[in-house]
């Protein structure tokens, strides 16, 4: 997977640095605390360790002018690339950035050698399972993990 690709003049996903965690933590605690209500806790984002994320190569960012506004979690199955988490900050939404990341984790899939995409989405998301479904994800299955109930979903890539 290429460290960066450009979008467009103002915006690229790149391989995030040390320096941007900070701003990783805010675009989390932005995108899903409003969950914390509807599913009685803090979604699985909210506790996941980017530092980790980052030393094992799998944190991505999306600037847009120099800021970074978005954030991909990307890992690798057997037989697919996971989309473990994908979050732009409320404040840029509606602009296609979730595209944009999403095409971006399609590319590092397909760099990859991966023929598939998978992701899951908590029960509680409805939001996210209309959009996954809108863009032609199938869902796989609903599964009880870690204290949430998820939902799977998959894409086959192109070859």
């Amino acid at each position: 997977m290429p460290e960066s690709s450009s979008l467009t003049d103002m915006s690229r996903v790149r391989l995030a640095v040390s320096e941007d965690l900070p701003r990783v933590r805010e675009i989390v605690e932005a995108a899903y605390s409003p969950y914390i209500p509807r599913m009685g806790q803090p979604p699985q984002p909210m506790l996941d360790d980017y530092g980790a994320r980052l030393a094992a190569g799998e944190l991505q960012v999306l600037e847009d002018k120099g800021r970074v506004i978005g954030l991909l979690v990307l890992v690798g199955r057997p037989d697919s690339l996971l989309i473990h988490n994908v979050a732009v900050d409320p404040a840029a939404k509606g602009k296609g950035h979730g595209r944009a990341l999403m095409a971006a984790a399609d590319a590092a899939a397909k760099a990859r050698g991966y023929g598939r995409l998978t992701l899951y989405t908590h029960v509680a998301m409805t939001e996210n399972q209309a959009i996954y479904r809108h863009y032609g994800w199938r869902e796989l299955e609903r599964l009880d993990e870690d204290g949430f109930q998820r939902i799977y979903f998959a894409k086959d890539l192109p070859i």
